[in-house]
């Protein structure tokens, strides 16, 4: 049977556009367990990545946030395991993420391969199961060409719904206990939730002072889809090259350091207490203990609603989607979603 229609979907939308506010509300939907706070992996180098990984455990983060794409799960693995033995931990007291690449050289959205991506990802990450897989965007790669395949009608079988039912196949195992896609429009994910018999239990896409998508987000919310916020530091990442229209590094913005000055925290943690104010969960990286322990430290930072206002007037002033690689796929992504 099937869950709900575009109609329904659309109308979701649009309520929750008509009735957001400045701040978010806590999302109280499953998977609860989901900690708020995790450690991101993605351009963790492989030199160091089990260093970091196994650092961040013995930090205290519990929510571990990793892809195939990342070519780093081996090495993420080791610091899993090293991590565990370290803090004393077992393996039910983690969350791990993974997620399901598009592209041909991985598996595209073949169904019949999606039951060995996953065996790949959990040999490499040394795990008998995952929390949360996702589908890491909404393409597939078609004999070497990128494109949308849910757009495409001509298509009787459509690959990317077909991946989908493979992972709602394989929730059933003992190897995943979440699934949920990345990086969808909201036709997009209109599309798939009408065609499904599992819905995604997160989303998870890029949020942050420069790019809040709170509509979007409080279309979740109605929907009962838990958020994860990637690049929550924004342009401070290195993989997105400056331009010459692009703001100020977020983490050296002006009010981001004079509200970390007037709380007692940094400019990290304060943009990490604003995206858990708004009931995401967040997944910072770093290679660097210290800065893994800064950053684990924003569960101590505390911000009033003026700060949490004064955060949110940044993206009328400097509005950026800085991770679109709309034009490297051939595709047009984030229709209908801020600066896309």
């Amino acid at each position: 049977m099937k869950l709900i229609g575009n109609l329904w979907f659309l109308t979701a939308v649009a309520g929750a556009a008509l009735g957001s506010g400045d701040l978010q509300q806590p999302l109280t939907t499953q998977p609860s367990t989901i900690p708020s706070l995790g450690f991101g992996t993605w351009n963790l180098d492989k030199s160091n990545a089990s260093e970091a990984v196994s650092a961040a455990l013995q930090a205290g983060y519990r929510h571990l946030d990793c892809a195939t794409v990342y070519g780093n799960q081996k090495e993420v693995g080791k610091g899993i395991a090293d991590g565990l033995k370290k803090a004393g931990l077992n393996r039910s007291d983690i969350w791990v993420t993974s997620k399901l690449w598009n592209d041909h050289r991985f598996y595209s959205h073949d169904p019949a391969l999606v039951p060995e991506a996953l065996d790949d990802t959990l040999s490499d990450l040394g795990l008998d199961y995952l929390d949360l897989w996702l589908m890491h965007w909404p393409v597939a790669s078609s004999q070497g060409k990128t494109k949308l395949d849910y757009l495409d009608t001509s298509i009787a079988e459509i690959l990317f719904r077909q991946a989908w039912h493979a992972m709602e196949k394989l929730h059933e195992t003992d190897k995943l206990r979440n699934i949920g896609v990345s990086n969808f429009s909201p036709v997009q994910l209109g599309d798939l939730i009408a065609n499904c018999n599992i819905k995604p239990a997160v989303h998870q896409f890029e949020a942050h002072p420069y790019l809040p998508q709170s509509q979007w987000i409080n279309s979740h919310v109605i929907l009962g889809i838990q958020v994860t916020a990637y690049s929550p530091f924004a342009n401070t990442n290195p993989t997105y090259k400056p331009g010459d229209d692009d703001p100020p590094l977020l983490l050296t913005n002006t009010d981001l350091l004079a509200i970390a000055a007037e709380r007692g925290c940094t400019a990290a943690q304060v943009a990490l207490v604003w995206g858990m104010s708004r009931g995401t969960s967040v997944i910072p990286k770093s290679s660097h203990v210290d800065h893994i322990k800064e950053n684990f430290g924003a569960l101590d930072c505390k911000l009033d609603y003026e700060d949490l206002d004064r955060i949110d007037d940044l993206s009328k002033k400097y509005l950026k989607r800085f991770n679109n690689p709309s034009k490297g796929y051939g595709v047009k992504l984030f229709e209908g979603l801020e600066d896309s």
